[in-house]
């Protein structure tokens, strides 16, 4: 897998906002993925060095809705989020910075 592959998009929430300043930084990546592979991938696209990386497997969750023909109930797809946090060293993500 490519550098591109695994780093899906970044997850940008309420919680991630106030952890650009401490250069912690959140995305949703491929499910088989592992941490040395996130690390790297990250270091690749943005050119930062990482410090640490978490990682966790959200659940999706359970969607319902009434029709005409009845209720239907589903579920949104589980997918997996990946915490970084960069060397105090690194410079930071431009893309995060231009959002706080």
């Amino acid at each position: 897998m490519n550098a591109r592959e695994i780093i899906k998009k970044p997850l940008l929430t309420e919680k991630t906002y106030t952890g650009i300043q401490n250069k912690v930084y959140a995305f949703i990546v491929a499910k088989q993925a592992n941490k040395i592979e996130i690390a790297k991938a990250v270091e690749e696209i943005f050119k930062v060095e990482v410090d640490s990386v978490k990682t966790v497997v959200m659940k999706g969750h359970k969607k319902e809705q009434n029709t005409k023909s009845g209720r239907t109930v589903g579920r949104t797809s589980d997918y997996k989020k990946a915490i970084v946090t960069l060397k105090s060293s690194s410079k930071p993500i431009p893309f995060f910075e231009s959002l706080s």
